[in-house]
């Protein structure tokens, strides 16, 4: 284990000081779950990507055996089905080995096509969700997120209704009234933590709506060992069908979400909404990290 190369790679801007750190180890098929997890317990970011060989038949019989992978999802605490900035970062990580084009990765939470593109100098990274779905949260639940959160009800914005979301990963969305609320974020790590557990989500999806098509948003992360995820791609692509699914967006739209700025890493992730395509399109950017 110890000469597993570990890559760094920050998803959802151009500047290795902005967006979201992710591990990438792109050979993984000498570890097992407890390597995979010391290892991304040791780097310390809100998920490492493991890559392994794909299982038989992925992508078809036409999709080139080395553009096909199995991936795993680790943070420092766990396991998770589906991450998304980690998925950005390693198609790029994977593009400046074999080229640009289209991947695609076997997940735990299922089959996920990415396409990267050569941009601006950039390499941009679009992965095509598995099937979201968007379901009520109990009103018991919800008045003990907010008491973890310290949110009185009167800030949350009525226009967002508060719902759970999935695409790849669970994820509580909830609506900030304002900017200044969304900013000034300091909750119970614990207790928001249990709750989180108990409903299976992986982060909460705390919004501000900027815009007609345009977001800020925050991703507390207590139950993968980290306060705040800086740029979320799991959580993007469920808010888009939330979004989508609550009538505050058309069923086709492009969705701009600024996440990060509020822990000094901004970035900036695109949602894509296609009119009789159920599952979402994430992209960004990704650049290693020096």
């Amino acid at each position: 284990m110890t000469d597993t190369e570990v890559l760094r790679y920050t998803a959802f801007s151009a500047d290795p000081a902005g967006g979201n750190p992710a591990g990438v180890v792109l050979d993984a098929a000498g570890l097992d779950e407890a390597a995979m997890l010391r290892i991304a317990a040791g780097l310390g970011y809100s998920e490492t990507a493991f890559l392994t060989a794909p299982p038989r038949g992925l992508g078809g019989a036409d999709f080139p055996p080395r553009r096909a992978f199995t991936v795993r999802y680790f943070s420092p605490k766990a396991e998770v089905s589906f991450c998304g900035h980690a998925t950005v970062a390693t198609a790029v990580a994977l593009a400046e080995r074999i080229g640009p084009g289209e991947l695609v990765f076997a997940t735990p939470a299922g089959t996920v096509p990415v396409r990267v593109v050569a941009e601006g100098g950039l390499l941009r990274a679009t992965l095509t969700s598995v099937e979201p779905y968007t379901e009520e949260i109990g009103a018991a639940d919800l008045a003990e997120a907010l008491a973890a959160l310290d949110w009185p009800r009167e800030d949350l914005d009525p226009a967002l209704t508060p719902a759970i979301a999935y695409a790849g990963a669970r994820h509580l969305v909830l609506g900030a009234g304002t900017r200044a609320r969304l900013a000034d974020l300091s909750y119970d790590f614990a207790r928001l933590a249990a709750l989180m557990r108990r409903l299976d989500l992986t982060t909460v999806q705390l919004v501000h709506r900027a815009g007609p098509a345009e977001f800020h948003v925050r991703n507390p992360f207590p139950v993968g060992g980290v306060v705040e995820d800086p740029a979320t791609g799991a959580a993007a692509a469920a808010f888009g069908a939330y979004a989508r699914e609550t009538g505050l967006v058309p069923q086709e739209a492009v969705l701009t979400l600024h996440q990060g700025a509020d822990m000094g890493r901004p970035g900036t992730l695109t949602v894509e909404l296609r009119a009789g395509e159920p599952r979402v399109g994430v992209s960004g950017t990704a650049v290693r990290i020096p």
